[in-house]
């Protein structure tokens, strides 16, 4: 692979365009479609969707569903504490987390929840800033049942939130209608889903539009930017996932196209079929830790449903390796693409508009 400078993957945003809130609508955002043969983008809107795809496709989608994961807690002191609950360590009790603040909270440091509902311990300090925290609930409930019920969406950094006025807004829309409530194994919704609706998805069904699932454990290392020089000397994040024996069986679907709803699942999708894992009757447990970046190829997505992506991050990376794989090609093309959207005031990043890659 090349070594290709960072500032290529840069692109100047206006703030303004940086969606703060969803579409009234899930579907009515808007949707700019790229036809890569005729090198061509059309402008449109998401439920116009069913008219660029036919029946034999196949909607590879995350179902993962996003746990309110912000808790707010005070110490003995009366500081107050967030404690941002990542995955489970062992248990219902021991849980990986992000606390604030970290460098106050040693070993051994305590905090509740105002009302009493829980009360965390510190009992490990990460290399990567988390810690592992001990959970006991006043009730004996796990602690997930909790943050359902007191906890804040993991909104990413660049949606603010002043107050809690929006919470029932986040709680339903940082949310895919296809979200399995089992699975909530996600700090970060999986956004190209978030513009389906239970209308929209019968319509593809009964258009011969068939949806496979995987389940992604999304986590924070996707925000992450890129800070190095280099794009290649970045440490690329890991990210568990899960693919079920009926969606290994559909990649193997030659009568239509398969679509990827997501760059992770791109992601997931390639690392299953780079490591040479045969198609099983069993589900597939593993851990995502390939790069992509231009000229890279695929093998396993034909065309990409996505949002806008962050500068300088590696999913814009793998956005322009798809646009032309197995070139350099791409890194010109999406700001050209990007370029046309910002013009034309498309909304930008996890509550924005999407695209569609043919």
């Amino acid at each position: 692979m090349p070594t290709l400078a960072t500032d290529l993957f840069d692109y100047p945003l206006p703030d303004h365009l940086i969606a703060q809130t969803p579409a009234a609508r899930r579907d009515a955002s808007r949707l700019l479609v790229v036809d890569r043969a005729q090198r061509k983008i059309s402008h449109h809107t998401f439920a116009d969707l069913p008219q660029f795809l036919k029946a034999g496709d196949t909607l590879f989608r995350n179902n993962a569903a996003v746990l309110p994961a912000r808790l707010k807690a005070v110490r003995p002191t009366g500081g107050q504490v967030e404690c941002f609950l990542l995955r489970p360590v062992d248990g219902e009790q021991i849980w990986r987390c992000l606390i604030k603040p970290g460098k106050r909270l040693p070993i051994g440091a305590t905090f509740a929840h105002p009302d009493g509902a829980f009360t965390g311990e510190v009992i490990g300090k990460e290399a990567d800033g988390s810690a592992t925290v001990k959970l006991t609930t006043s009730t004996g409930e796990p602690i997930v049942e909790i943050a359902n019920r007191l906890g804040d969406v993991p909104l990413p950094p660049y949606i603010h939130r002043s107050d809690s006025t929006k919470r029932a807004i986040d709680i339903e829309r940082y949310q895919t209608v296809y979200a399995d409530r089992a699975r909530q194994v996600a700090v970060a919704a999986p956004t190209a889903g978030l513009h389906f609706t239970p209308e929209l998805l019968d319509t593809l069904s009964r258009q011969g539009v068939a949806s496979a699932n995987v389940t992604l454990h999304v986590g924070l290392g996707t925000f992450r930017p890129i800070t190095t020089d280099t794009v290649d000397a970045h440490d690329i994040h890991h990210e568990l996932y899960e693919i079920p024996a009926a969606t290994q069986h559909a990649l193997e679907n030659t009568t239509g196209r398969r679509i990827a709803v997501g760059t992770t699942t791109v992601r997931s999708v390639e690392h299953f079929l780079r490591t040479n894992h045969p198609t099983r009757d069993i589900d597939y447990f593993g851990e995502a830790d390939i790069y992509i970046y231009p000229p890279a190829t695929f093998l396993g997505v034909d065309a990409l449903i996505t949002n806008f992506h962050q500068p300088r991050s590696t999913l814009l990376c793998l956005l322009a390796a798809f646009l032309a794989p197995g070139s350099t090609d791409g890194i010109d093309w999406f700001k050209e693409i990007y370029a046309e959207a910002i013009a034309d005031e498309y909304r930008f990043f996890s509550y924005g508009d999407a695209m569609l890659i043919l």
